[in-house]
């Protein structure tokens, strides 16, 4: 496969997918300067999105306190455990800061189409097809990743999860439902 990181034309590729957000965004925003929000987010993606990095994945973008990163497939069980490392890391983060809030993340693996697009001279990186837009809708209150992601998974990673249903979706084990 292909170097993402070299991409500049339309690739398609399969990947782990994960989308996280931070609960009750709106209403620290409502709250606090736009300022401390901004340092804040600035502060929670250096964060999040270099524990996806240094994971082995890429990190795609911020949008107000929502994150979408990707992992090559085949690094499956180094990319879900750098998204439970995320939510527990970025937790703490903000907790610390006084800010109550979970990070909710949504993974889910297929195939995608890479590459760049953007305004003329400033082009950057991103991913579409029905692999992100699945991703973005799986019901989550916290951790959650799509059948197609456990199977991907080595035993040792599966054990940290547990089977809800309907539709089928596995969660972190220490989430409720």
């Amino acid at each position: 496969m292909m170097s993402w990181h070299k991409i500049t034309t339309p690739t398609s590729m399969d990947l782990l997918v994960g989308f996280w957000d931070l609960t009750g965004y709106t209403r620290y925003c409502l709250k606090n300067p736009d300022y401390e929000v901004f340092q804040l987010m600035a502060d929670f993606f250096d964060l999040t999105g270099g524990i996806v990095n240094e994971a082995g994945g890429r990190f795609v973008k911020a949008i107000g306190d929502a994150g979408l990163a990707a992992f090559p497939i085949e690094r499956a069980d180094d990319g879900v455990r750098a998204f439970l490392k995320l939510k527990t890391e970025g937790e703490a983060m903000v907790s610390a800061r006084g800010v109550r809030s979970v990070a909710v993340v949504k993974l889910h693996a297929g195939p995608v189409v890479a590459g760049t697009v953007g305004a003329p001279g400033d082009k950057r990186f991103d991913i579409y097809g029905k692999t992100v837009n699945t991703t973005a809708l799986l019901e989550s209150s916290g951790f959650a990743m799509s059948a197609q992601v456990f199977r991907k998974l080595d035993p040792e990673t599966r054990r940290l999860f547990k089977k809800h249903t309907p539709p089928i979706t596995y969660i972190h084990q220490a989430d409720r439902h």
